[in-house]
C-alpha cells in the first residue's frame, strides 16, 4: 500500500520515493548526488539496510530493511531538510525541494521485494 502514513516497522521492507516540487530537479551536479547519498548514510546506517536506490535528476527510489523503527521517521524528516536547505543555498532558490512528503510502499513478501528491485535499477533506462 502507497502512503505517507504507513508506520514503519522493524524488520520491515519498504520502497521509499518522492520527486522534486513540480517535477523539478533535486540533483544539480554530480556533487548532489554523492552529498545526498552522504547525508543518507549519516542518517540512516544503523537503522535500515540499503537494498537498492536509484538517483535521478528529479527523483529518487530507495529499498530499505528496518533495523530500528523507533526514530526513523524523525531521521527522514531531519535528512530531507538538510539536503533540501544545502540545495536551496547552492541554487539560490526558497521553498519546498520535493514534492509534498516522501511516499512509502511496504513490501510483505519476497515477490514484491524482488519486483520493486527489478523496478528501481530498471528506472533509469525508462
Amino acid at each position: 500500500m502507497i502512503d505517507y502514513y504507513t508506520p514503519f516497522y522493524t524488520n520491515q521492507y519498504y520502497h521509499i520515493y518522492n520527486r522534486g516540487n513540480n517535477g523539478e530537479k533535486i540533483f544539480y551536479s554530480s556533487a548532489n548526488y554523492t552529498f545526498f547519498l552522504k547525508r543518507f548514510d549519516h542518517y540512516f546506517s544503523d537503522i535500515v539496510e540499503t537494498l537498492a536506490y536509484c538517483l535521478l535528476p528529479n527523483h529518487f527510489h530507495f529499498l530499505i530493511k528496518v533495523k530500528n523503527k523507533d526514530i526513523i521517521s524523525e531521521n527522514f524528516k531531519n535528512f530531507f531538510i538538510s539536503y533540501s536547505k544545502a540545495i536551496n543555498i547552492q541554487e539560490q532558490r526558497t521553498g519546498s525541494l520535493f514534492q509534498k512528503r516522501f511516499k512509502r510502499t511496504i513490501l510483505e513478501d519476497k515477490s514484491s521485494i524482488l519486483r520493486a528491485i527489478l523496478y528501481i535499477h530498471s528506472n533509469p533506462s525508462h
